[in-house]
């Protein structure tokens, strides 16, 4: 049916399957959601359950691409569109179109030969002129004009109406089996939450990880499985905060030194974000020079070979009494050989420093880069979502240290500096669980110093010392008084 070499001959769809149904009931899910989404709809449809470890069940369905009619035909996919002209105006007209459009003095616009160049317009034009038809194809739009039908199951709209139909039908069956569990075809944004979505691992990276190598991808899924963990758990500490500040000393040191922890787990995840964006980074800008090269070396190579196997070949036929002539081939074909051998050593220490041990190697290489990129771009997501956070904190953080004017700063300081140490140990409980062996001691340390710095605190302590000493002079002085006075009496 399809004779295009670059046809789609099928569409695939790829669904998880609830692992808290049975055998039997996930067949009867799937095939509840091929019947009515896609059966019903003009389509044939062929699935396959995948469950090779026990724990991923997913089903591929395999849909067909072009819709059947009422007696069981293939329809079109797409049809021929020619771009016909009347009175300066350009419309497009299927075969079936035009026969009606003639009628109406539409015409199609041919190529035609004016000097040098090939010019569309209609015949009843070109022959007033006397110009010669380039050739017989009439002028179309590029991709022709497609199905109705076709076009709807390749909107957007229509994936996103049968990802909302499986979410639909698998939360029926959960319901159905007794289970409390749902789930939502939604985006997070879309549902309105914080959280960063994984990325999809793939059974490459999962067969490095069992191997004990350290997959990129799932990486990326710990770091941002880990941040979110710390996210909504510092978000229940900061709803909790805010129903129980009240304006008493007590509370606010607590809420403030709170509030100060956050900062300091804020602080780290940027700290980590940024260390992971810069080890990335500086991968891509080692590599990637070298990949342009070694395109380079190779289409060098591609057309140097060439000219070589054209130079021997002319050598071939080159009769043997011209002397002069197999000498001067003889001799391009040597410079040619060496500077081939040249390139070829040339690309085989890129290889080497690609860590590739030939050239299927790069391909592996080129999607590292991608996956890599990819990765970027949701870590400086993350990026901005925790500094927006530490920025909310900062705001707290100002609110309540306006509520605390109205206390002794000596007491306030006091009762926070007796928190601090059990807060402290507390975030480093916290990250420690988060973060497990990829735990930094030594940024732990840095996240504190900048958490210290961005609140001033070294500042604000000087000025409660020199507070503290101020009130101890003036005590002093109305001791003193108070001992002239006794003694006068």
């Amino acid at each position: 049916m399809e004779t295009a070499k670059d046809s789609r001959l099928a569409r695939e769809f790829v669904v998880a399957l609830p692992i808290e149904l049975n055998r039997e009931e996930q067949i009867e899910l799937l095939q509840e959601f091929i019947r009515e989404q896609f059966v019903a709809d003009g389509m044939c449809a062929d699935a396959a359950i995948h469950d090779t470890d026990g724990r991923n069940p997913h089903a591929h369905i395999l849909l067909t691409v072009r819709p059947l009619d009422e007696q069981g035909h293939w329809q079109y996919k797409t049809e021929k569109e020619y771009l016909c002209m009347r009175n300066g105006e350009e419309r497009g007209f299927t075969a079936a179109e035009f026969k009606a459009a003639q009628n109406e003095r539409w015409e199609k616009q041919y190529p035609y030969k004016v000097g040098k160049k090939k010019v569309y317009m209609v015949p009843s034009e070109a022959d007033a002129q006397g110009l010669a038809r380039a050739d017989k194809h009439p002028k179309s739009t590029r991709y022709g004009r497609q199905n109705p039908i076709s076009e709807r199951w390749n909107s957007e709209e229509q994936l996103a109406a049968w990802r909302a139909a499986w979410a639909d039908v698998t939360n029926l069956y959960l319901e159905r089996a007794g289970r409390a569990e749902r789930i939502d075809h939604r985006s997070n944004a879309a549902r309105g939450l914080d959280e960063q979505p994984t990325i999809h691992e793939g059974v490459t990276a999962r067969a490095l990880e069992r191997k004990g190598i350290i997959a990129d991808r799932c990486e990326i899924n710990r770091q941002i499985k880990a941040d979110n963990a710390l996210l909504r758990e510092l978000k229940a500490a900061v709803r909790k905060l805010a129903q129980a500040v009240k304006n008493t000393l007590p509370v606010i040191a607590e809420a403030m030194e709170k509030l100060r922890a956050n900062m300091i787990v804020f602080r780290y995840q940027l700290r980590h974000i940024g260390r992971g964006r810069q080890r990335m980074k500086d991968y891509i800008h080692a590599v990637q020079p070298n990949l342009v090269r070694y395109t380079e070396l190779v289409q060098e190579i591609r057309g140097k070979g060439k000219e070589r196997k054209s130079l021997l070949a002319q050598k071939k036929e080159t009769p043997l009494y011209l002397i002069p002539k197999q000498c001067e081939l003889s001799r391009h074909i040597a410079e040619l050989t060496e500077e081939l051998e040249e390139l070829k050593s040339e690309k085989d220490m890129l290889l080497h420093s690609l860590e590739c041990s030939d050239d299927a190697g790069i391909a592996a290489v080129k999607k590292d880069i991608s996956t890599m990129e990819a990765a970027l771009k949701k870590l400086s997501q993350q990026e901005e979502k925790y500094t927006a956070e530490l920025n909310d904190a900062l705001q707290q953080y100002a609110d309540l240290k306006t509520q605390s004017a109205e206390f002794d700063p000596d007491e306030l300081q006091d009762a926070r500096l007796d928190l601090r140490p059990a807060m402290e140990r507390s975030v480093v409980d916290r990250v420690q669980s988060a973060y497990g062996d990829k735990y930094d001691y030594l940024m732990m340390y840095d996240s504190k110093r900048d958490v210290a710095d961005i609140l001033h605190e070294e500042t604000e302590a000087r000025s409660i010392r020199e507070h503290l000493r101020q009130k101890q002079q003036a005590q002093q002085k109305q001791n003193k008084k108070n001992s002239r006075d006794t003694w006068e009496r």
